[in-house]
């Protein structure tokens, strides 16, 4: 099964040349959940070939402009093109507040209905679940109540053998109840093992994505054992003060979280405008976490 990461924006307060705010676009079998919506995100849709239209779900973690500006823009346009399946909208509960008054005001009754579920910023809790995943919430620490979000896949059935079930002639009929674990006895008193002609699916993979917050340590738990870990890390850790102060945390601190928690991967984001070039972040994280990459726009990551 598919499970990948776009970035579409990985820079912090503003935007800068070649860098764009917030915004990342996970593939899950498919289905395409969108992670924050800075400005400019549908431009970055339309530059890397992705078609918006397959976005069904939208991931809001707090409201800072850099994480839902492209929101409305998105919206808009999904509307002027026509769309008029549901889309399925999470994030703090004001924001649909800030979408009808903008909307009221423009006169606009969207085609399409937006189906809203307010997040709320003070304990971990399950807020979507289909049959590919389910999503939790990651409380951060941020200056305005935000929140990260957890994306865990969904155990598989088993694996089967087919090239033994052809051998042994076992009818396909049996295959569906051999990829749920059952073993089989047959009227003329045999018995199909379902461990002689399947293998166990791998071992679900999670996402965890940390918006903005400071590097306080309680959301730790939250995070044990990821897959992938994203990040934030916008400040190098000469700028701890900084860091503090705007409630971040630096590419340092970031590695040392990743470390803590049993991370497999760390991509660190949600870069300072003020650095040009990112290499001093990567190398502060990969000093002390070295499996650490850059969440580079543009480019997808497997999970």
């Amino acid at each position: 099964m598919k499970f990948e990461v776009t970035i579409l924006g990985s820079s912090s307060a503003t935007p800068v040349y070649n860098r764009n705010p917030t915004a990342q676009l996970l593939n899950c079998n498919e289905k395409f959940y969108l992670i924050d919506c800075g400005e400019g995100t549908q431009q970055q849709l339309i530059k890397y070939g992705i078609r918006s239209s397959k976005i069904d779900h939208v991931f809001i973690s707090h409201l800072h402009g850099d994480h839902y500006f492209g929101l409305i823009g998105l919206l808009s346009s999904m509307h002027l093109n026509g769309r008029t399946k549901p889309m399925k909208i999470f994030g703090p509960e004001p924001l649909l507040e800030i979408l009808n008054l903008q909307f009221k005001h423009s006169d606009t009754s969207l085609k399409f209905p937006i189906e809203f579920t307010a997040v709320q910023a003070d304990k971990p809790t399950c807020i979507y679940e289909n049959q590919d995943l389910s999503v939790e919430t990651i409380i951060l620490n941020h200056r305005i109540p935000c929140t990260g979000f957890k994306f865990r896949e969904k155990k598989r059935l088993r694996k089967l053998l087919v090239e033994k079930l052809e051998a042994d002639q076992v009818p396909i009929e049996y295959y569906p109840l051999l990829k749920r674990g059952v073993d089989l006895d047959l009227p003329n008193g045999s018995t199909i093992l379902n461990i002689d002609y399947t293998v166990d699916s791998n071992e679900p993979k999670t996402y965890c994505y940390c918006s903005d917050t400071l590097a306080d340590g309680t959301y730790l738990d939250s995070i044990k054992n990821s897959t992938v870990l994203y990040h934030e890390a916008t400040f190098l850790h000469e700028l701890l003060d900084r860091a503090i102060f705007t409630h971040h945390t630096t590419a340092l601190q970031a590695a040392e979280i990743a470390q803590q928690t049993g991370a497999s991967k760390l991509l660190i984001g949600h870069f300072s405008s003020r650095y040009k070039t990112l290499q001093p972040l990567l190398d502060e994280a990969a000093a002390v976490f070295p499996n650490t990459e850059l969440a580079l726009e543009g480019v997808t990551y497997l999970i």
